[in-house]
């Protein structure tokens, strides 16, 4: 298996280089409006945002800004398949302007730019970002009437553009049951809370103050749960790349909009050196798999299923299809990257687990299975 990753640097309000209904998914975090770092930005491309600041009228600012993004959603809406989804990463903003202090709701904003483009929007998960702080208060601490609630979470905005995807052909269905995810991490990856750090961003203070990475998870799960095996995920907002990384790890193709070129070494070195952490997230998953597999045979016996391609135990007969990969190669060329895959585990690995399975008992060919 092969994909190709490309990153240009260019506006995304026009993506007038990428074709109508091609994109099988969007998975992005956009500069987020009235949170002071991107002023600059929005001022730069909204001369009504740069006015509002200037005046101290924030709602007058936030509405400026959201109408340049609402240029962007707009080209996603042309660009995405139909039955393809939009993952949306935003956070609201709460700041002082003009005296006042309050909260703008940047993820209700963008739902209804979304709603009125004709996409259906789904149930949202909320990403609690862990903090460390022991004074996680605003305001006046402890006194009533001037104190506020703490923003400890961001929103991860899902869209559908129109009915669900099919898959009718039987190539279809065998790319679908291929990309499938173990139960377990159906459980996980769908509750609507996620629990997890953000992004650690090594990065200079220049490209810092212009960047708000999200982490490699957040995009792996975004990616493995709503596209298969050779799709291809856009992200209109790239900055560090991690969309694209995501993609690597689960065997997409990508394309990478961004309209900083000052992040370009930065994400052609990321990508460079992204096969051993790729390889990592898979053995991971791998690992968890085993533990929940250990775990579930003691406490209510053995697995009723068996993986075909890897001889594993799994709980649900729509895993029995699942074939992993890792990368083998990285090379690039310029903006693009092109990446070789292998299939974990050697092909006569399930063989010989079910052989083992009758010779020694399930326990026996759940560890030969799991030892990918």
């Amino acid at each position: 298996m092969k994909t190709n990753h490309k990153f240009l640097f260019a506006d995304a309000r026009s993506l007038a280089q990428r074709a109508n209904e091609s994109i099988d998914l969007v998975v992005t975090s956009p500069p987020y409006p009235m949170i002071r770092m991107w002023d600059g930005l929005f001022s730069s491309m909204s001369i009504d945002a740069k006015k509002a600041l200037a005046d101290g009228d924030g709602n007058t600012a936030f509405e400026a800004m959201h109408l340049e993004l609402d240029k962007v959603w707009r080209e996603l809406h042309r660009v995405l398949r139909p039955g393809a989804f939009a993952c949306i990463n935003i956070g609201d903003a709460t700041r002082t302007i003009g005296e006042r202090f309050q909260l703008y709701s940047n993820h209700s904003r963008i739902i209804s730019s979304f709603r009125a483009l004709g996409m259906d929007a789904l149930p949202v998960i909320l990403w609690r970002k862990q903090t460390n702080a022991p004074n996680k208060f605003m305001g006046s601490g402890m006194l009533p009437a001037g104190a506020y609630v703490t923003l400890e979470h961001e929103y991860i905005l899902i869209f559908r553009k129109g009915p669900k995807r099919e898959f009718k052909s039987r190539a279809d269905k065998a790319a679908r049951m291929e990309s499938a995810f173990f139960w377990e991490e159906r459980n996980q990856w769908f509750s609507d809370v996620w629990d997890f750090k953000g992004a650690s961003q090594d990065l200079d203070g220049d490209l810092r103050s212009r960047s708000a990475a999200y982490p490699l998870e957040l995009a792996y799960r975004c990616v493995n749960m709503f596209s298969l095996y050779g799709d291809t995920v856009l992200d209109p907002f790239m900055g560090t790349g991690t969309t694209a990384l995501a993609s690597m790890a689960c065997g997409r193709n990508s394309i990478g909009i961004e309209i900083d070129q000052s992040f370009s070494s930065y994400i052609a070195d990321q990508e460079k050196r992204f096969a051993p952490v790729a390889n990592e997230l898979l053995a991971s998953r791998i690992s968890a798999h085993k533990a929940f597999v250990a775990s579930r045979t003691r406490s209510k016996g053995a697995l009723k299923y068996r993986n075909a391609h890897h001889g594993f135990p799994v709980m649900t007969r729509q895993e029995t299809g699942i074939r992993l990969f890792r990368i083998a190669d990285i090379k690039l060329d310029g903006a693009e990257a092109r990446v070789t895959y292998e299939k974990v585990g050697e092909p006569d690995r399930a063989k010989n687990a079910r052989k083992d399975m009758k010779a020694s008992g399930d326990g026996g060919a759940q560890q030969l299975a799991l030892g990918l």
